[in-house]
């Protein structure tokens, strides 16, 4: 894997060396051992990426639609030809198992290049309503800071976009999982993204907090978590710019009483702890019939107990470490407050999975007779951590969704797609899925509530990063 711009930052299309030296080393989460260190920028370094970004925005916001697809298309290239590569660099930093972090996580990014270019074809930059032009014009220099549990994809749906619509950018990356993100800048560099437009900062909350507050940036996109967002939002007010958040979530996921049940329990548990539950939109909060709890903890036992658990770089291993110490010591503890709100342990519970006593291992946990108030229900555990609900009937069900801060995914399987539509729509979330369709790209991604505003993915990513003139009385 390789790390040779580790100690260094992609400004004003080049490889620099920081304003002062500072590193912290990147913690390989299956062995608790260093896979080597990244640089930490401070508010000096942010200054000189922003006066790079800013420079050069005049020239690429005046490009073409021609040519801003002819260089998406190029990245995708670029990116495919190095697509194992990122595959491997996302299982090693943040513990992925190595099949998924190649097909999911690498495959998801590289898509957000793919689906930009193809978007841009028919987008309309500049419309017509009688003597009235409305034309949507890239908003200027955005400010990027992204999260390590799906790096490529968070970094790259943003990144595609802000090209798309014409924009500079800076971006900071998670500096628990930094390498996915220097792999990423070099693809953009062999590209050929003209000098200036992208540029990357690493760093802790130094760097993060110097982006929102920055006067020079006009927008900022996050992701992360909820607290964090607030003080994005927060240090961004004084200057009046645009604030992206994609923030938490604790998923419903709502499961009819039919024929389909059995399925709709086993596959819910199974995406539950894809990512070893480290997915915003992870559907967390399992409800089914109260009648039905019994053989739902049945179900979610034995899928809990098949999954095999292991290092990532082993192509069985279904479901790998979590990202970090502090997330693991996190995660424990809210299964030792579910334990103490009285909920069941139905598999899993707390500690490492027998046989793993090195890496930062989370025993594939579900509780059953998980009631609303209980801390389980209320937080966002963010690990491979189940919590089954009794509900009464469907109104019962769409109560205990929606009774909720957070509004970022929610799923309802059912075999009559009608009435489990139906249901969906009742939901208050940004996003819901019925009977676990796939993802689609193109396809708005954010959410209600304390889950954020705005939103990424397809046509409506690129529209976050433009602004909106009317140009009164213009010329035919």
């Amino acid at each position: 894997m390789s790390r040779k711009h580790a100690s260094e930052f992609f400004i004003d299309g080049a490889w620099v060396a920081p304003a002062k030296p500072r590193t912290i080393p990147v913690i390989d989460p299956a062995t608790e051992e260093p896979l080597g260190e990244v640089a930490l920028g401070s508010a000096a370094d942010v200054d000189k990426a922003v006066a790079a970004a800013r420079a050069a925005f005049d020239r690429f916001a005046a490009t073409t639609v021609e040519d801003r697809m002819a260089l998406l298309g190029r990245i995708a290239d670029v990116y495919k030809a190095r697509f194992t590569e990122m595959g491997q660099v996302i299982s090693a930093e943040m513990g992925a198992p190595i099949s998924f972090a190649t097909r999911f996580q690498a495959g998801a990014g590289m898509g957000h290049f793919r689906v930009a270019r193809d978007l841009l074809k028919d987008f309309h930059f500049v419309e017509r309503d009688g003597s009235t032009e409305i034309v949507r014009e890239p908003i200027g220099v955005v400010g990027m800071i992204t999260p390590w549990n799906w790096p490529a994809n968070q970094i790259c749906c943003k990144v595609a976009a802000a090209l798309a619509a014409g924009c500079t950018m800076v971006l900071k990356p998670s500096e628990v999982a930094p390498y996915s993100a220097l792999l990423i800048a070099e693809i953009l560099e062999e590209a050929g993204v003209p000098k200036g437009v992208f540029n990357l900062v690493n760093g802790d909350a130094e760097v993060g907090q110097a982006i929102a507050a920055h006067p020079e940036i006009d927008c900022v996109s996050f992701t992360g978590s909820t607290r964090a967002g607030v003080d994005v939002a927060v240090r961004a007010a004084p200057t009046v710019k645009r604030v992206g958040q994609e923030l938490g979530g604790k998923s419903a996921n709502i499961i009819l009483d039919d024929d389909g049940f059995a399925k709709a329990v086993t596959e819910g548990v199974k995406l539950c702890f894809r990512n070893s539950g480290q997915s915003c939109n992870a559907p967390t909060r399992m409800l089914v019939p109260a009648s039905r709890m019994a053989e739902a903890s049945d179900l979610a036992k034995a899928v809990a107990e098949a999954m095999k658990v292991g290092s990532p770089a082993d192509a069985a291993t279904e479901m790998g470490p979590v990202v970090s110490e502090v997330q693991w010591k996190k995660i424990q503890a809210l299964i030792e407050a579910g334990i103490k709100d009285g909920a069941k342990v139905v598999a899993g519970g707390a500690g490492r999975p027998k046989g793993l006593d090195k890496g930062y291992y989370v025993k594939p946990t579900v509780f059953a007779g998980v009631t609303p108030e209980m801390t389980i229900a209320r937080e966002e555990i963010f690990g491979p951590v189940l919590a089954i609900m009794p509900y009464k009937d469907a109104d019962d069900a769409v109560r205990i969704a929606n009774d909720h801060p957070f509004g970022l995914a929610a799923y309802v399987s059912g075999t009559d797609t009608a009435v489990a539509t139906r249901i969906a729509r009742r939901l208050r979330a940004g996003m819901v899925t019925v009977n676990l369709a796939p993802a689609d790209p193109k396809a708005p991604f954010g959410g209600y509530r304390q889950s954020g505003n705005g939103r990424e993915w397809g046509r409506f990513g690129i529209e976050e990063y433009l602004e909106t003139k009317a140009v009164l009385g213009a010329a035919a």
